[in-house]
């Protein structure tokens, strides 16, 4: 499509916004069926475009792309008749003989500007609440992922007209040339730099943003950690997709009295999850392209390693990786990874890790080992993240009942299901009063009202 296409498809859907079908309940169901539906039938061939781009087992595409699309739009469908209706809010007395709620109404075109790490869900995700919200929607999808992108085009295709919802091709201009267009609203999931960039061109048409970004998530196990359990959950939690999850694990502190224990631990793990030869595991993922590759192969050299430190270029390969001994000014410990590289950094007091934390862009997640619920509510209590998990990793995403969401640098705004119906509605206020039954405090002629009217509000 031409910058010319894109302008005409979105006058296209703000022409069948204005019709208000979308706005009713039972063609929002229907959607979500038909979305539903549409994933199923064609699980095989999406599972065999998520191998392509990210060489992912047809286990990891299901449960963390194809299964979680269905859960999420199970919960949506049994609840959106609930969470779209009218809310009730209390009236205060000087208002007598008006009630007031909150109607939820639809923005209208939206944008949802899609990563390659999770090419479906990322997609696919946000929509479900744009469609439950009442929108029309298009979805850029990323270039790094173009067998998910053709497979993405084909389902949508099949399931909507492009006036209801639409796929734009991949490419890296055709952002540029949809951000000149003015949406309703636009939904970003990327890095932090052009997320910067997404909200510079949403402030042209004061446009509101949804920024799902990343950083640097800590990981942090303590003395009195459960070492089998933690070195379980963050081998899995690090290197499913080989790294590449805006959520994983990005550097480990652990205390120095059982780091020796739990590195052996971790080795013992990565052999059991990914076997003696990970390159060979079919349920170990690739590094996305040549690009991305040549910048984390040139990490491995950035530490000491623990474990791993081996890589394949012909295959877009990258062990599974440990590495200590990092000088603090490596891209290790200032950039975000987002690979299956995890620096590891002993500590002796749990204070010198919080302070390390919060001198640090505010985190996407952050992840703590502990026994003790004390000291589980002081790290919760004196540290800043998007979401957290205690005793485990990235699960906090699993539960589609909670919102997701960054803080800080690493995002704005949250989704997931309640929430993201919220997040593409606009809460209305209304108040209705009574023709008839009202009060005279707020006409003029004013006279000795004014002692009455501060009682009334005390």
């Amino acid at each position: 499509m031409t910058t010319h296409d894109y302008h005409h498809l979105v006058n296209l859907q703000k022409a069948f916004f204005n019709e208000h079908i979308t706005r009713e309940i039972p063609y929002r169901l229907c959607a979500l069926d038909r979305l539903a539906e549409g994933i199923a039938d064609r699980e095989k061939q999406l599972a065999e475009a998520l191998r392509a781009d990210l060489g992912k087992s047809p286990f990891e595409s299901y449960v963390t792309e194809i299964g979680i699309l269905l859960h999420e739009i199970r919960i949506v469908k049994n609840n959106l008749q609930s969470w779209a209706r009218d809310r009730r809010r209390p009236t205060p007395l000087f208002l007598f003989g008006s009630h007031s709620r909150i109607h939820y109404e639809p923005y209208g075109c939206v944008l949802i500007v899609a990563p390659w790490n999770y090419p479906l869900q990322l997609a696919l995700s946000p929509l479900v609440g744009a469609i439950a919200a009442g929108n029309c929607a298009i979805i850029k999808p990323s270039g790094e992922a173009p067998h998910t992108t053709r497979a993405l085009q084909e389902l949508i295709g099949e399931c909507f007209e492009e006036e209801y919802i639409a796929v734009a091709d991949g490419r890296r201009e055709t952002t540029e040339e949809l951000l000149q267009e003015r949406f309703d609203y636009i939904f970003y999931t990327g890095g932090v730099e052009y997320g910067r960039h997404i909200m510079q061109a949403a402030a042209r048409y004061l446009t509101p943003v949804t920024l799902e970004l990343g950083g640097k998530s800590p990981c942090i196990v303590d003395d009195d950690a459960h070492l089998p359990t933690a070195a379980r959950r963050i081998v899995w939690g690090k290197f499913i997709n080989c790294g590449q999850t805006c959520v994983a694990p990005d550097y480990l502190l652990v205390h120095s009295r059982v780091e020796s224990h739990l590195v052996e631990l971790m080795r013992r793990e990565i052999v059991r999850q990914f076997g003696e030869d990970p390159q060979h595991n079919p349920d170990y993922s690739r590094i996305v392209n040549a690009r991305h590759f040549e910048r984390l192969a040139a990490l491995l050299s950035h530490g000491t390693p623990l474990c791993g430190g081996t890589c394949d270029p012909t295959d877009r390969y990258i062990a599974p990786t440990l590495l200590t001994d990092i000088d603090p000014q490596s891209p290790l410990l200032t950039d975000e990874i987002f690979g299956p590289i995890l620096p590891v950094i002993p500590f002796d007091d749990i204070d010198d890790c919080v302070e390390y934390i919060n001198q640090r862009e505010k985190p996407l997640a952050l992840y703590y080992f502990t026994r003790s619920r004390k000291r589980a509510r002081y790290m919760i209590q004196h540290t800043s993240s998007g979401g957290a998990c205690i005793n485990d990793t990235v699960m906090q995403i699993a539960n589609g009942h909670l919102p997701f969401g960054g803080i800080g640098n690493s995002g704005m705004g949250a989704y997931h299901g309640r929430t993201s119906f919220e997040t593409f509605s606009h809460q209305r206020s209304v108040v209705t009063s009574n023709q008839r039954l009202y009060s005279e405090f707020r006409f003029p002629p004013y006279g000795n009202k004014l002692k009455w009217l501060k009682r009334v509000l005390k």
